[in-house]
């Protein structure tokens, strides 16, 4: 049923007792009128025919009008028609029939009038409109509403909020229409909602299942006035990317704003009550375009779990942390002029931070953290403990200063952690602007890390050695993390160097890591013997470049990996080493000769070692250390008996291979003497 509700009833009311004459003695009588204005409503292009048989207890009564419109409350229909049998009982008059509008539908309206009132309803299944209007107070009107269609509503809401769209929901109620004097049209209203769906043509706000005990309030005019008061009843809101879950507790909120000349909408105040979770107070002002002009904000907090759980799963999805679990208390201030952050101060009592993934959580968190775009303001946030990826650091403080709008430390940050420590210098922390995203930058040292404890934590194979060095600038926007300078690892009386290292969503959905690895002159022997991959004695070196793990498997990487002969190395690879290479390269043996004598030997001279893989789209493209016919030869064999052993697989499976390398160093993978 379309929203023509209320002008309708005011302007058929006011024309029905122009047309009626004191007396009823005609057969028949006909009114035009090409205007017909009343404090709510304008009727147009007017016709009332009235039939009465003489001596006949009713007449028939037909009212049609082009058009009916409400200004002030956002109401145009056309094609009115309402044909009915009219009735008189003295100075009372009733007639109830069926009306309809061009694209509305058809409804049941019953109109009873005397010298006194004017009542009028409205129904259309368990729909009900009653308008009372008293002689007396002809410019007040007061409509009952029982189980209305939310959407008989959608004109009057567009007159605030023009995007919005409502999709389903009834409404029960009382609202009082004023249209005295000159002043705007005055609306009050006491409303009950149920089942409220509403949402834009853009997706970026909408509501499910939303219930509602409102008082309204409105100056419907050039420059309306819209105060409202009450609870929230359960259901879904979505606010851009902010998803809060009501469940089923009532929420208090209480707001007023006055539109401006300019089209803007200022919030002269805004509250939000709800529970231990989450309480808000603040005004603010919408600029003409919907953009956020400018905002004074308070939110406190005495339950993070809450707070997490039903208010910002939405931007902790979008981080991929939908899952993260919060606790302990908090206090934000928030301060926007003209769309820029000009202030924040965020207030943290024993706060916990868990993310059940493991990829990062904090332990007592506590002390404040203000930003500030001009005035100079220090504060400081400390923790008790922390872990990264597993990795457990130790209590830490972080003082920072602001003025000049960054957010930046004071004094260099050292996090004890592998039995060494870990130190953050320049932290640097942009906040989300109009034109850009969060901006973080900080320098990170490494210094004498315990890599034995970095394989434990990480899960890895057995390593031992000493992880340093110095990242001077890392660099954090658009969901990706970037790293100047390399690290250093001291590994099997070796050296390994990680360069061009980055990571795109750090903490969210299937991170990725990219960066370039160089080894220089790892002792093979305790390598193999760490891998469980034989015995080969010698010092490796090599590369691996344009390494891209996503989730934290390899899909690309150029790898090559030699052995070069040193002053006083010795070279020696073991049978099993032999058999686990040609595992792994779809490899043989050169010659029968060898075949025959390899299983006599436990070990053999090598002069050098080499193989290669460039990996992309599931596929390693294999090669060594040149060509031997149709294959590549991966071991070059000393002395006697001579053994070279030749890959002839160019290009191997990339899941096959790791399955082969898995089953090696599980030792699934047994000798075997051709």
């Amino acid at each position: 049923m379309s929203t023509w509700i209320v002008s309708l009833f005011a302007g058929a009311c006011g024309l029905v007792a122009l047309a009626l004459p004191a007396r009823v003695e005609a057969r028949a009588a006909e009114l035009r009128v090409a205007r017909v204005e009343t404090p709510v409503a304008i009727l147009e292009d007017v016709e009332v025919r009235l039939a009465w048989s003489p001596g006949a207890s009713s007449g028939r009564l037909r009212v049609r009008a082009r058009t009916a419109r409400a200004p002030d409350l956002g109401y145009r229909f056309s094609g009115l028609d309402w044909t009915c049998p009219l009735r008189r009982d003295g100075d009372a008059w009733s007639c109830a029939g069926d009306v309809s509008a061009a694209g509305a539908g058809t409804a049941r309206l019953s109109l009873a009038l005397d010298t006194a009132s004017t009542q009028a309803e409205l129904v259309r299944g368990q729909a009900r409109v009653a308008l009372d209007r008293d002689a007396a107070s002809p410019d007040l009107t007061r409509i009952d509403l029982t189980r209305v269609p939310v959407q008989w509503a959608q004109a009057l809401a567009s007159q605030a909020w023009p995007d919005g769209r409502f999709g389903g929901g009834r409404m029960t109620g009382q609202v009082l229409v004023d249209g005295a004097g000159d002043r705007p049209l005055q609306v009050d209203a006491r409303l009950e909602v149920d089942d409220l769906a509403v949402d834009t043509p853009d997706g970026s706000i909408a509501a499910e299942g939303l219930g509602a005990r409102l008082g309204i309030g409105a100056s419907l005019g050039a420059m309306p006035v819209i105060a409202v008061d009450g609870d929230l009843l359960g259901g879904e809101l979505l606010f851009g990317t902010t998803y809060v879950s009501l469940g089923s507790r009532a929420v208090a909120l209480s707001g007023e704003a006055r539109k401006a000349g300019d089209g803007s909408w200022d919030f002269s105040r805004l509250g939000w009550q709800d529970g231990d979770g989450l309480q808000a107070r603040g005004r603010a002002r919408w600029a003409a375009d919907a953009g956020l002009d400018a905002l004074q904000l308070e939110l406190h907090s005495t339950d993070l779990g809450a707070l997490g759980a039903d208010y910002l799963s939405g931007w902790l999805g979008v981080a991929g942390l939908a899952e993260l679990q919060l606790g302990g208390r908090a206090d934000l201030v928030l301060g926007i002029e003209s769309g820029h952050l000009e202030q924040a101060g965020l207030r943290l009592e024993g706060v916990s931070v868990v993310d059940p993934r493991e990829r990062f959580g904090f332990q007592g968190l506590r002390g404040d953290l203000v930003f500030s775009s001009a005035t100079p303001v220090d504060s400081e946030l400390r923790w008790d403990s922390g872990t990264l990826y597993g990795l457990r650091f130790g209590a830490a403080r972080l003082p920072f200063a602001s003025g000049d709008g960054t957010l930046r430390s004071r004094e260099a940050i050292p996090l004890a952690m592998l039995g060494g420590q870990v130190v953050l210098d320049d932290v640097r922390i942009q906040p989300p602007g109009a034109a850009s995203g969060l901006d973080v930058r900080f320098g990170l040292a490494l210094e004498d890390l315990d890599v034995a404890a970095l394989s434990t934590a990480l899960d890895w194979p057995p390593f031992t050695g000493r992880l340093g060095g110095r990242i001077p600038m890392a660099h954090y926007a658009a969901d990706r993390l970037d790293f100047d300078g390399g690290l250093v690892m001291r590994l099997f009386d070796g050296e390994v160097e990680v360069s061009s290292l980055s990571m795109e969503r750090p903490f969210g959905v299937a991170p990725t890591l990219s960066a370039d690895i160089g080894m220089d002159g790892l002792d093979l022997e305790a390598l193999t013997g760490v891998f469980g991959f034989g015995s080969i004695s010698g010092r490796l070196h090599g590369r691996i470049d344009r390494l891209r793990l996503v989730n934290w498997t390899p899909v690309a990487f150029d790898a090559e990996l030699h052995t070069e002969r040193g002053r006083g190395v010795r070279q020696r690879i073991s049978q099993r080493a032999v058999q686990d290479l040609s595992s792994v390269g779809d490899a043989s043996f050169m010659g029968s000769l060898q075949g025959r004598l390899i299983g006599l030997f436990d070990d053999f001279r090598y002069s050098r070692i080499g193989i290669a893989c460039v990996l992309a789209d599931e596929v390693c493209t294999m090669d060594g250390l040149g060509s031997a016919g149709r294959g590549f030869i991966i071991v070059e064999g000393a002395g006697v008996p001579r053994l070279t052993v030749v890959g002839f697989n160019r290009r191997v499976d990339w899941p096959t291979l790791v399955e082969r390398l898995a089953a090696i160093g599980s030792g699934d993978v047994a000798p075997v003497v051709e």
